[in-house]
């Protein structure tokens, strides 16, 4: 076990720091939010001066240019589509105000386009912010390499020159400039990027390296195996803009009929409009009525009663400390079926936590007294096993005496002198020289077995105990994966790029017994389309840079929140801000009631449109009465999803009522 003389950040500051503040994108550089904040602004202005009584000299021309502002994008992109013989929601909403303002109803159109505006505005956000990460992921990997030559000569050249067959060097803290085999020297590596891996992983000659993935404190020869542009780094990208580009585009529930009620409603008020005046009928009341028609059975009504139940459960959602980003999202995740679960961050806390102390008989220790010896010689380290054992004995209150002469040896592990006695701590294979017929190799065989990280300690040259090290499982783990089960009908499957041994025991702890282990970024995409395939929709939950293509590939994502990577956060359709683990069962459980309520909301407002259509086409319905009809059945459909407000709409989702 080595020391690493610098701290390796964490993997989200490490994306973080990747991603230079110049590189993201601006709100106020996108058109889309220019246009949404203009329109928002003048609507605000002239609201206050309608509602007072204002002359409409005063107020109109602000309306008009909160019109204009906000409508003309959607506008354009209707209009467009309307080349290729589609009718856009967006261009009926527009229309749809336009003949609100037409009849009176100015101030009615303008909240329309407004609000239409704002959507389109955090959609552009969302999508440029998902751009952002996607490409400061690329600078994870170096810029540059330090090449050897055939004389050993050492030259700066871009990773983007390297060849197939090259020689680096990569020295203590660096970041791997490309994937390779290791040629010289021994290190450990924290490739977290890659594989999730919580700890550093010992390389030796033969080995395995991934460019983007941080060197500890050894010097290492790498021979250059792929071309940068294939490295596993640059494959994630990939994957994550093609699952971004091809995941089929997903709709509300009131869009899947949007062409055919849209179509049918304009064609039903040209109609109305124009058949009468072919047979001789005043030009005045047959465009009231033709009018009349349009604000009755346009789908605005239809559409809050589809918005406010999706809204409300995504402000409840956040309040417990769920960021859903978009009402579609919220639709979605009442949709899936199966389950696939990330371990490290996800399951588990991140943090390797001594779990086991064992002294050898033979040693005359007892635990406080071994976890003394392992904590004072560990103490001058920053390798995660180093903190994980110096915290123990924190946590138990321990006096830990300075350590004289401490040294460290890449993948081996470290030495120092505690109390006038020679210590050393770290890898048993590595410090017994591969001897297994002694009791400490015994001790370390069962916690390796049990999935744990054994660490040796040694005083005076004999063995006298071991330690062994987890990731520990979050509390509410078990009980999470038991409400999932149950709401999916399924078991969720684990999906890590953890050793096998350290999955199987975490996953039989939380009754998990599909287990995908040693698994790279592709190899999760692979396990998710799998699933999808067998006509599933999958819920992927994961935190690190190594789950984003799956997170994209995915009906739906969730990214835990506080240690999460950019790439993840942003790929991810909602973000679990305080990682509580247990809040995901509860958001899911919380959508499936907003559907159910779109569903009410949306017999409601079909009754009412179908009962004032039905009134104007039969009789005379006054227009005053079509308006206040048409705003009542909005009243109360969105007074039916604000119901999902309440704190006990989140409880009783919690609780399976």
């Amino acid at each position: 076990m080595s020391s690493t003389l610098t701290r390796p950040a964490p993997v989200g500051d490490a994306v973080r720091d990747a991603v230079a503040p110049g590189r993201r994108t601006r709100i106020f550089a996108l058109p889309e939010a220019r246009w949404a904040a203009a329109s928002l602004v003048l609507f605000l202005i002239a609201l206050p001066l309608h509602l007072l009584g204002a002359s409409a000299w005063a107020w109109g021309p602000l309306f008009a240019l909160t019109y204009v502002s906000g409508g003309w994008e959607p506008g354009w992109a209707g209009l467009q589509a309307l080349k290729d013989k589609t009718l856009d929601v967006d261009l009926l909403m527009v229309v749809a105000a336009l003949g609100a303002a037409a009849i009176g109803q100015v101030l009615d159109g303008a909240l329309l386009i407004v609000i239409f505006a704002t959507s389109g505005a955090l959609e552009a956000i969302a999508t440029a912010r998902t751009a952002d990460s996607v490409r400061g992921l690329l600078d994870l990997a170096p810029a540059t390499a330090t090449r050897l030559g055939d004389d050993g000569a050492e030259g700066s050249v871009p990773t983007g020159r390297l060849a197939v067959g090259d020689v680096i060097l990569v020295r203590p803290g660096e970041r791997i400039g490309a994937d390779g085999r290791v040629l010289d020297g021994a290190s450990e590596v924290d490739q977290a990027t890659i594989t999730g891996e919580p700890l550093p992983v010992a390389k030796q000659v033969g080995d395995e390296v991934f460019a983007g993935t941080l060197n500890g404190t050894g010097a290492l020869r790498v021979k250059v195996e792929r071309d940068p542009s294939d490295s596993v780094i640059a494959r994630i990208v990939a994957m994550v803009e093609e699952a971004s580009e091809t995941k089929a585009p997903t709709q509300l529930f009131i869009e899947k009929v949007e062409q055919r009620y849209s179509l049918g409603m304009v064609a039903a008020t040209i109609a109305l409009f124009a058949l009468p005046l072919l047979f001789g009928a005043a030009l005045r009341p047959t465009l009231l009525r033709a009018m009349t028609f349009m604000i009755v059975a346009s789908p605005c009504a239809v559409v809050l009663a589809t918005m406010p139940p999706l809204l409300s459960a995504i402000a409840n959602a956040g309040r417990h400390g769920v960021l859903v980003k978009s009402a579609v999202v919220m639709e979605q995740l009442g949709q899936v079926d199966a389950v696939a679960l990330d371990k490290t961050g996800t399951l588990t806390e991140g943090t390797p936590r001594v779990t086991d102390i064992r002294p050898l008989t033979t040693s005359g220790l007892d635990e406080d007294a071994l976890l003394r010896y392992a904590a004072a010689a560990e103490h001058p380290s920053e390798h995660p096993l180093a903190r994980a054992v110096v915290d123990a004995a924190r946590t138990r209150n321990l006096d830990i005496p300075l350590v004289e002469d401490f040294a460290s040896a890449p993948g081996t592990g470290v030495t120092g002198t505690v109390d006038g006695k020679a210590v050393a701590v770290g890898s048993p294979a590595r410090l017994r020289g591969g001897r297994g017929d002694e009791p400490a190799a015994s001790v370390a065989a069962r916690l390796e077995e049990e999935g744990r990280t054994a660490v040796l300690v040694e005083v005076e040259g004999s063995p006298v105990g071991v330690l062994g090290v987890a990731d520990r499982l979050r509390e509410e783990a078990a009980a999470t994966v038991t409400a999932l089960t149950s709401l999916t009908g399924h078991a969720p499957v684990l999906v890590t790029g953890d050793n096998p041994r350290a999955a199987a025991r975490l996953a039989s702890e939380v009754g998990i017994t599909d287990v995908r282990a040693g698994l790279l970024p592709q190899d999760k995409v692979t396990a998710v389309k799998e699933l999808e395939n067998a006509g599933r929709k999958v819920l992927v939950v994961g935190d690190g840079v190594n789950d984003a293509p799956a997170l994209a590939a995915a009906h739906t994502g969730i990214a835990m929140g506080r240690a999460g990577s950019d790439l993840a956060l942003e790929t991810a359709d909602a973000v679990v801000v305080r990682d509580e683990l247990a809040t995901i069962p509860t958001v899911v459980a919380l959508s499936r009631r907003a559907r159910r309520l779109v569903v009410q909301n949306l017999v409601i407002a079909g009754t009412f449109i179908t009962g004032l259509v039905v009134w104007d086409l039969a009789g005379t319905l006054p227009l005053p009465l079509g308006v206040a009809g048409h705003e009542g059945s909005t009243v109360i459909v969105g007074l039916n999803g604000l119901r999902l407000l309440a704190d006990s709409a989140w409880r009783r989702a919690r609780d399976g009522q």
